[in-house]
């Protein structure tokens, strides 16, 4: 029997070496073609008498990557379409059997009494590590990139092939829980000790090793289905399972505030799934699965962290009729901490890189923050020496702008000073190749007016990083007026390259992210000033989903730069642009008590000297209040409301200003950006879900109450009206197959 993605071949010892290789592509997924032939493929072999063994394993660099979350999406468009057509009870049903499909073909692996071994060469990670877990035995080629793992949870879902039953019962509960809760990786030393993985061998030796491995006996049967089989961490009612699993189940809890049904799913399959034999196990596992695929969760999640991510990725936003370009030497004027880090992200791509600062000492230290950060990585083994040596020797330092000659790109990244950056726009212009793009990075300045002070509009684009630059994956693309499609395809390409996520917006001041997430900053000083415990707000802020507190964030991005944006502000737009008393709160801290954030270990929290302990909220912060609440009378529900729906309501008003043109920009890059809410899809996605009448009523409840910042605007009042979802008026367009 031939087969699409898979090559099936039998050697004279009756060993079936099963090689996945889908056509066309760079990685294997588990998508639909994959489940259908691996299931015919184990009936085939389990049934023909001549075989006696598997090896499975692949014909691509790595072993796969996993499942093809569009097909999940599938299921639930379909389970949508048959509630409405057959029913709930039918709609479930259909959910049930076609999650479980996997868990079904991995189990008869398991069972069908013929030895199986994995081979795997490579990345290993999600439903590709669940079929290498149902073999009866795993042997890895050598390579120090090889990572397994389950990161289902980083897309609202967990395993549902039964990784959350195998992966306990071979290793610690407290380990697995490790991996499934997180969606941590491990690399080969670590699953070599643990017993995930029987060898680890030369590449040439993989397949004879693992045929050798069923030449000797290699039994067919897993641990778990053999008599007298104990659990690693002991049985679930256990003194050992009760000193784990209460306090794994608070440490849950703490980490993520039961917003994720997901991983709330995980604590009950696993505690639930491990006092069960190991079919009634797998039933439990995919029942939880069918659950956590219909949620909201989830289909957000999916949409926004993989299948918009991916889109986006590949080029969705770029001007399709300008032919692809590739940078091969950037120029990076000012080489302070964030253009540093700007040419250290580009050398590791293999771009050739120039700093350039107003004299040599300051540009060498440009190249010594990237000398840092190789040493670091090679202390920490997560990069070979000569690789180092390579990204360093693509970084120049110097003072002379006659280095931007033969570059493709110049990226400006000085000081957030108008007159700053005209000054370094006159010497750059006339030293520019006349096909080169010029981008800057401010992340508060409008493109436009910077745009004035440049002779060729048409080449100068805004391209924003965020802080830390080796560590934030997003990257916003800001289009001026007069910004021409070189220049926006060019910065797609750059961004591509140095592999990022790029959302493009329309000018606007402080463009999209910023925009949002200083009003969640700014809804913070506004519960300081309410009155509301400042410990109370950090938590609140985290139970609404944000990965910190709005003070801590503060603290980060620093509080002196938060004042001089409302100042600027002001000076702009006038005082009634801003609010006067966050205003006087900044000047409190940053003029009148010299707190300026982490920056100089006094902000809204007292940092201590490396390496002594904890931040601690400042004590003295209490004194700013004009007054003091009740805890006991604060609504905590509503806190959460308010930090959500503030950031939302600004990023519906940038789709009305045109500033954010595609709903999938404004979603992935407000949680790429500054960590909102995930399981919500992101800001976007999180009005969409509630139902853009429900979060309108919210905003106008929040309105009475707190204020115009809670405004909805016009255009969401007119969805609400029609019944509207961002992603339906404001469809994105897909590209082309």
């Amino acid at each position: 029997m031939t087969y699409k993605n898979f090559k099936v071949e039998t050697d004279a010892d009756g060993i079936a070496l099963v090689t996945w290789d889908i056509p066309g592509k760079s990685m294997n997924v588990v998508d639909e073609t994959t489940g259908t032939e691996l299931a015919a493929i184990v009936e085939q072999v389990t049934k023909d008498p001549a075989i006696k063994g598997v090896v499975v394993t692949s014909g691509k660099d790595a072993f796969s990557g996993g499942a093809d979350l569009g097909m999940l999406e599938g299921i639930n468009r379909a389970y949508v379409e048959m509630f409405k057509s057959k029913g709930e009870e039918a709609a479930n049903k259909y959910v049930f059997d076609e999650s479980r499909k996997l868990s079904l073909t991995l189990r008869a692996i398991e069972t069908g009494g013929k030895p199986w071994v994995a081979a795997i060469n490579g990345l290993a990670l999600g439903g590709a590590f669940e079929l290498t877990l149902a073999c009866h035995y795993r042997v890895a080629s050598e390579n120090p990139k090889t990572r397994l793992g389950l990161p289902e949870i980083k897309v609202g879902l967990f395993p549902g092939g039964g990784g959350t039953q195998r992966l306990p019962r071979m290793i610690q509960p407290m380990d697995a829980l490790q991996m499934l809760l997180k969606g941590e990786t491990i690399d080969l030393a670590k699953a070599k000790a643990s017993g995930i993985v029987g060898a680890v061998v030369p590449a040439a030796d993989l397949i004879k090793t693992a045929k050798d491995w069923i030449k000797n006996g290699g039994k067919a049967v897993a641990p778990w289905d053999e008599k007298g089989f104990k659990l690693p961490g002991g049985p679930v009612y256990s003194k050992a399972g009760m000193q784990f699993f209460p306090p794994a189940n608070a440490i849950y809890r703490r980490e993520t505030y039961d917003n994720y049904p997901a991983a709330r799913a995980v604590m009950q399959v696993v505690y639930e799934g491990l006092q069960l034999p190991m079919d009634a196990a797998l039933r439990v596992e995919s029942r939880y699965f069918a659950k956590i695929l219909r949620s909201k969760e989830a289909a957000a999640m999916i949409r926004s962290l993989f299948v918009s991510m991916q889109e986006l990725n590949k080029g969705a936003r770029r001007p399709q009729n300008v032919p692809p370009t590739k940078v091969k030497k950037l120029a990076v004027i000012g080489a302070g901490f964030m253009g540093a880090s700007v040419g250290y992200v580009s050398a590791q791509a293999g771009i050739e890189v120039v700093l350039i600062d107003r004299d040599q000492e300051s540009a060498d230290k440009g190249k010594a923050h990237a000398e840092a950060a190789v040493d670091a990585q090679v202390a920490r083994k997560r990069m070979q020496q000569a690789e180092g040596d390579a990204i360093l020797a693509r970084i120049s330092a110097t003072a002379d702008y006659n280095a931007i000659k033969d570059c493709d790109l110049v990226i400006e990244a000085v000081f957030e000073d108008r007159k700053v950056k005209a000054e370094t726009y006159a010497k750059a212009q006339p030293l520019l190749r006349s096909d080169a793009i010029f981008a800057s990075n401010t992340s508060t300045l409008p493109i436009n007016s910077l745009a004035e002070e440049f002779k060729d509009q048409a080449k100068f684009i805004g391209v924003h990083f965020f802080s830390p630059v080796e560590k934030m994956m997003l990257v916003e693309i800001i289009v001026g007026k007069n910004t021409g499609e070189v220049a926006l395809a060019t910065a797609l390409d750059y961004v591509r390259q140095i592999k990022k996520t790029p959302i493009v917006v329309n000018d606007s001041r402080g463009f999209f992210a910023n925009r949002c997430v200083l009003r969640y900053i700014a809804e913070g000083y506004e519960m300081l000033l309410e009155g509301v415990p400042p410990a109370m707000i950090e938590n609140a802020g985290k139970m609404a989903g944000m990965p910190v507190g709005p003070l801590s964030l503060n603290d980060e991005i620093a509080i002196d730069l938060a004042l001089k944006i409302i100042k600027a502000t002001e000076a702009d737009l006038g005082p009634q642009a801003i609010e006067q008393a966050q205003k006087n709160l900044l000047i409190e801290m940053v003029e009148k008590r010299g707190r300026l954030g982490r920056k100089n270990g006094k902000g809204f929290y007292d940092y201590p000297e490396k390496g002594k302990g904890q931040k601690r909220l400042w004590p003295e912060l209490k004194t700013l209040q004009p007054k003091h609440l009740d805890p006991d009378t604060i609504d905590v529900n509503e806190l959460k409301q308010r930090f959500l729906a503030v950031q939302a309501v600004e990023a519906a008003r940038t789709v009305e200003d045109h500033v954010i043109t595609d709903p999938r920009e404004a979603d992935v890059g407000s949680i790429l950006g500054f960590g909102f809410a995930p399981f919500t899809g992101g800001t976007l996605s999180y009005i969409d879900f509630m139902g853009t009448k429900v979060f309108v009523e919210l905003c106008q409840k929040l309105e009475k109450k707190f204020g115009s910042r809670f405004t909805p605007p016009k255009l969401l009042l007119d969805m609400a009206a029609k019944g509207e979802t961002f992603y339906v008026r404001f469809a994105p367009k897909k590209l082309a197959a």
